[in-house]
């Protein structure tokens, strides 16, 4: 079959459509990955080594209206070109352009959710949708008038292969903060200040207390000011804008601090690792905070509003974990119970049996 796999917008969900596009393109079909073309997606494009399109999709906004129209148009014109049996789209701003021109063109949809609570795009989208495949039960609610099947949300291949950087002492207590593939300001000031207040105490406990080291994913506008701070504080740190070897990050580190994006989440899960999520207040429809409930109410990490939250609060949370080890093994219990493994696998099945019109055998 010719599938079209529409991703991009963040890392967020383009990660996803492209261990889903992987995934088809072993079974043999043609895939051809569409993204919007935006900057911050070239560092993830890069893992994909098959047929790509730009959409020039925008967010959606008013000032974006041309655009998006245009970009449908463009859309459309590929479709009636290539011809594609079905459509696959991500979610996201990025989805529009390409959903609108597979129903113009008669191609089949499958959408997927990454978030507990559907972006307004998905939303709107899913009455085009044969079926909208979701990562979380909770989700189907939000979709009364879809046939939707939840199939976890796909991950980057190998996260749960990791290796513990080779570079970190053994006995080190890790923790790895990411605010994402764009990061987080808000999240690496806070992070800063608490970890260098955690040092001072780790220290003032004597040689005999397990040394402190730090795995930042930071951004591109953080990367020195991070890095420096840690330097001034003698904190051994990997400071990286953008980490790439994200496996190794996670297997490395005892707790991760991170936004609640939805891949994030699951990236978590897979890994079995316990987490402190600190959701974007701005998230549209407030998602990453019922992306971080979803998993606080299993016990698998712990949620903090940003605007709640102070350094200070922080180094004693994270103080606090440090002192009892049995606490984070047992969230580390709690968050594989939630992984879905075989998430790209589910979607892939989804899109080659709608594609064959065998979907109510899946539902």
């Amino acid at each position: 079959m010719k599938i079209v796999v529409a991703c991009g917008g963040t890392g967020g969900h383009a990660f996803p459509g492209l261990a889903v596009a992987g995934e088809l393109a072993g079974r043999g079909h043609d895939v051809t990955v569409w993204d919007s073309g935006r900057d911050v997606e070239s560092s993830v494009m890069r893992n994909w080594n098959g047929k790509a399109f730009s959409t020039g999709a925008k967010q959606l906004s008013l000032g974006n209206v041309f655009a998006n129209i245009g970009s449908m148009f463009r859309c459309r014109r590929e479709m009636r070109k290539e011809k594609p049996d079905i459509l696959l789209a991500m979610g996201s701003y990025s989805s529009l352009p390409p959903v609108l021109a597979a129903s113009a063109c008669s191609v089949p949809v499958v959408l997927h959710e990454a978030n507990t609570v559907p972006g307004r795009a998905v939303e709107f989208l899913s009455r085009f949708a044969r079926v909208v495949a979701t990562s979380f039960s909770e989700t189907a609610k939000y979709l009364p008038r879809a046939r939707t099947v939840q199939t976890g949300l796909p991950i980057r291949p190998g996260m749960a292969d990791g290796k513990r950087f080779d570079f970190i002492p053994k006995n080190s207590f890790v923790v790895f903060v990411t605010g994402g593939s764009q990061g987080a300001h808000a999240v690496n000031e806070l992070m800063c200040d608490a970890l260098v207040a955690m040092k001072r105490e780790i220290d003032a406990r004597g040689p005999g207390a397990r040394p402190l080291y730090v795995i930042h994913q930071t951004g591109a506008k953080d990367e020195g000011h991070v890095m420096a701070s840690y330097a001034l504080a003698s904190i051994p740190a990997r400071v990286m804008a953008f980490e790439d070897e994200m496996p190794n990050a996670f297997a490395s580190a005892d707790i991760v601090v991170a936004r609640a994006g939805a891949s994030t989440c699951f990236e978590l899960a897979t890994c079995g690792k316990p987490a402190l999520l600190i959701p974007l207040p701005s998230a549209l429809r407030d998602h990453q905070h019922f992306n971080a409930d979803a998993f606080a109410s299993r016990g698998a990490a712990d949620e903090a509003k940003q605007d709640e939250l102070s350094a200070h609060q922080l180094c004693r949370y994270l103080i606090s974990r440090y002192d009892k080890p049995e606490r984070l093994a047992e969230m580390s219990r709690r968050m594989l119970t939630i992984a879905v493994p075989d998430a790209a696998k589910k979607v892939a099945d989804l899109v080659e049996a709608t594609a064959g019109s065998k979907l109510r055998a899946l539902c």
